[in-house]
């Protein structure tokens, strides 16, 4: 059976319990029948079947209101970053003039890829309806609940944490505090809007629990459930949070973008030497094609618009199906879990974003004086970051290279350190060595964003 779409379930809680609370934005409350007037609204004044719609993603009841209110009007949402460069903003809006009008989506977002170019990726209504399904079950949300909306909303991961709760009459909360403070405003906020779930970055929870293992404290009782997904976790992290005790489900999850956000998960409650990002969820079809997780089902992206050999060497037909091919190696544990055992790609995931290194390498090279470019993934702490190596052509600033790359790129796309190198290093067949770049470089000169 077909679930029904996020926005028509989101209509039927406004009509069931209008006087709920839907969104607690910094302390104001608005009502599930004040949120759906704001998204009617929206769906009046787009009209039918406006195809992609670029909405602001800025964190305020207005962008929840344009979600709602493009997918009720038939139309494809698509956040824009408004602190991204406008040549950035420009190139994504471009990429959008690909998408299929006749069957429009329900949302596009971009990931990483090789040739420098935003890459659209487009998910159709029904993955993201048998998702949110799917996650009101694996979350237990009930309308009791108080959800945080943490993640950006530039990423997928932001509906994971928008869609169960505004679905199941429960509330969503949006407050500042959450984000560019210390951890004790962090945990007062937490406290003061009484957050029972949590969504995070693995590697924010990370930090957030050797902030709680140096300081002997504790999450506050209100939270519930913990949700950790996005990059490999550190089985000391686990190690400490099993340590500090306390009633919270920590819940370790796994999915891409193009297999619509969640598809493996995990409850954690002992500790591993390798933490097992789970089994698959019952939506889910999986394969292990030579030790790399293919993911099929009714939640795959539609593919990458514009883009039809990026997208027919990503999606694979076996035995009649489809599947995504996910790039990561995993092994299977003898209770069936499985263990992620890195990339058989160069992508690289920082603070849970996917990172094509060859894409910050084709915009260094667009610098005059740069002649060649390598990026690497460096472990600093609990998580990963970037770092670049190029061989110029006359001396120039590293701190002007990466100046300039930040007018053309977001930021995560900028490396956290820069070093000109005489040369880089090649492998016997002569192709880029970046690990080797990395582990053999001297550094010469050094900039910091």
């Amino acid at each position: 059976m077909q679930a029904d779409s996020p926005v028509e379930e989101f209509l039927a809680v406004a009509a069931r319990v209008p006087d709920r609370p839907a969104i607690v934005h910094y302390g104001a409350v608005i009502t599930y029948g004040e949120l759906c007037d704001r998204v009617t609204a929206v769906a009046a004044r787009l009209g039918d079947r406006p195809g992609v719609v670029g909405v602001d993603a800025v964190r305020t009841p207005d962008t929840i209101a344009a979600l709602f209110g493009i997918w009720l009007a038939g139309g494809t949402y698509c956040p824009l970053d408004p602190g991204y460069p406008p040549e950035r903003l420009t190139a994504m809006r471009e990429a959008c003039s690909s998408v299929d009008r006749t069957e429009p989506p329900a949302y596009v977002l971009f990931t990483s890829g090789s040739t420098g170019a935003p890459k659209p990726v487009a998910t159709p209504v029904t993955a993201i309806a048998t998702v949110t399904a799917a996650l009101r079950e694996l979350f237990g949300i009930t309308p009791a609940d108080r959800v945080l909306q943490f993640a950006s909303l530039n990423w997928d991961t932001c509906f994971e944490e928008i869609l169960p709760a505004l679905t199941s009459g429960a509330t969503l909360v949006l407050d500042a505090d959450a984000h560019g403070g210390t951890f004790g405003r962090f945990l007062r906020m937490v406290e003061r809007n009484r957050i029972t779930v949590l969504d995070l970055p693995t590697a924010f929870w990370q930090e957030l629990v050797h902030h709680l293992t140096e300081d002997a404290a504790a999450l506050p009782d209100c939270v519930r459930m913990v949700v950790t997904g996005g990059e490999a976790m550190n089985p000391a992290r686990l190690a400490d949070w099993l340590t500090l005790g306390g009633d919270a489900v920590l819940l370790n999850t796994y999915g891409c973008t193009e297999t619509t956000l969640i598809t493996h998960a995990t409850e954690l409650d002992r500790p591993y030497d390798k933490v097992p990002i789970g089994r698959p969820l019952a939506h889910v079809d999986e394969v292990l094609d030579d030790g790399e997780l293919l993911v099929g089902g009714p939640a795959l992206a539609t593919g990458y618009p514009g883009q039809p050999d990026q997208t027919s060497a990503r999606f694979a037909e076996r035995d009649g199906r489809r599947y995504f091919r996910t790039g990561d190696r995993v092994s299977r544990l003898p209770d069936g879990m499985l263990v992620h055992e890195g990339r058989i790609d160069g992508e690289i995931k920082v603070r849970g974003i996917r990172v094509d290194p060859v894409e910050v390498e084709v915009h260094l090279t667009a610098h005059p004086g740069v002649v060649e470019a390598a990026v690497a993934g460096v472990r600093t702490a609990d998580h990963m970051t970037l770092a670049a190596y190029v061989v110029v052509r006359e001396p120039v600033e590293a701190a002007d290279i990466l100046a300039e790359l930040r007018t053309r790129v977001p930021g995560h796309l900028v490396p956290s350190r820069l070093t000109v190198v005489p040369r880089l290093a090649r492998t016997p067949s002569g192709k880029l060595d970046r690990a080797g770049t990395h582990a053999a470089t001297v550094p010469v000169t050094k900039g910091r964003p």
